[in-house]
Order: C-alpha cells, then structure tokens, then sequence
C-alpha cells in the first residue's frame, strides 16, 4: 500500500525527542519501521517534515542552534533525497501580560513574559493532507501529532475518500506505572483506521542517522551536543 506521512517536528521534538535525546534521528527509518508494524502492507514512500527555523536569541545554543538544525535537514535531505520533503513554517515572538497563576484567578495580578508560538504548521499540514488525499497518489496517509486543530483534516478525508486508509502515530512515550503519558487525542482518533499512542525509545534507538554521512564535498557531521 502506498504510502506517504505527515510529521508534525514540534510535536514530535516535545513529545518524545526532546525527553530520550535521540535528536539526531532519521524520522523516514522510524516511520517505515512504525507503519508496517501497524500495517504490514504498508510502503513508506514520502514524508513531509513540518518545522520552523530555530529563533537563535531564545535557543540554548543560540546560533549554532540555527547551523545544527540544517545540518539536520541537511543529512536528512543527503540521506533520502526527494523522498523527504521539509515544509518550514515560522516562530512570532510577542509580549504578553497573562495573570500570574493562583485559585481562584485574579485577573489584576499579571506579569509580563515573552509570548512564543510557532505558526502554519498546522495549516501546511492540513492543507497538505487534503491535496494528497485529492490527488489519490497514496493509498495510506500516516499523521504523526496530537494536534486536535487537526481534526477537520482527517475528518473531510475520511469523508470525501473514504477509500484512503489513515494512520495515527502519536509523538508519547510508552505508558508505564512510572511514566505517565496523555491519554490518545480522542479528535482525532475518532478519524483514523488506526492508532498508535506512543514511540518507543528502541525504536528511535534503531533509526538514529550515522554520526558522520559522506557527501560529494564534506561530510555531514552530527552537532556535539546532539
């Protein structure tokens, strides 16, 4: 069945990622070993990577925040080619003053903070979905996020081609009794033939990309701190 997958990178680095440290990972490996456990007809043939470029001033690393992450789209891009697509979106940086947190709330008590927000992926992805689904080159579409604003996506698919089969990968650890994780999106559960509610470490562990990946010129080396 062909196949092609739709990876929410924010959800996906604060879901799982940014927990077990396996930054450096090749998300096609990963999916590829995820959908056929899900579907052994499965035929990983595209995926489309939604993210934003890192804002230098608010990463720990500050610019060679900016230099690690194309590296990573870099090797990823070295490694499978036109089979890996990088929609980027964008990150907006705004003040705001909500009220500081207490019980009851007191909406005179407020402070001020910088407002963080990453912006389109949801849109790029949705939109991306839709035309796919239209264009009936893939017979499965697998979406990695816990997204809800997601919902009507996967909702007019399912409606307009109810011959696609739709996967759903949730970016969470396993749950176990010391590690709790939250429950699976019900929104958009409600709209997939199937549903997988975690990623396990072993299989991050197991598509990690090679620390260094020859090129024609020089080698694409994984940043230190990954």
């Amino acid at each position: 069945m062909k196949t092609i997958a739709y990876i929410d990178g924010y959800n996906l680095y604060y879901g799982i990622l940014r927990s077990n440290g396996f930054k450096w990972i090749d998300i096609y490996s990963l999916l590829e070993i995820i959908c056929k456990i899900q579907n052994p007809k499965s035929e990983l043939l595209k995926v489309k990577y939604f993210t934003a470029p890192v804002k230098s001033n608010f990463a720990t690393h500050g610019n060679d925040s900016n230099k690690s992450q194309q590296t990573y789209h870099n090797a990823l891009k070295e490694i499978h080619g036109d089979n890996i697509e990088i929609i980027k979106g964008y990150h907006t940086i705004d003040r705001a003053t909500p009220p500081l947190y207490k019980n009851p709330i007191d909406l005179n008590d407020r402070t001020e903070v910088w407002k963080f927000e990453e912006k389109q992926t949801d849109v790029n992805i949705a939109m991306n979905m839709y035309r796919d689904a239209i264009r009936e080159e893939y017979g499965q579409q697998v979406l990695v996020s816990s997204d809800s604003d997601l919902e009507a996506a996967l909702k007019f698919i399912k409606e307009d081609k109810p011959e696609i089969t739709i996967g759903l990968v949730m970016p969470k650890p396993k749950l176990t009794d010391d590690r709790k994780a939250r429950p699976i999106t019900a929104y958009l559960d409600n709209h997939s033939h199937w549903t997988r509610d975690h990623i396990l470490d072993e299989e991050c562990l197991k598509s990690l990309l090679p620390d260094k990946i020859p090129t024609k010129k020089k080698p694409i080396v994984k940043p230190h701190y990954w």
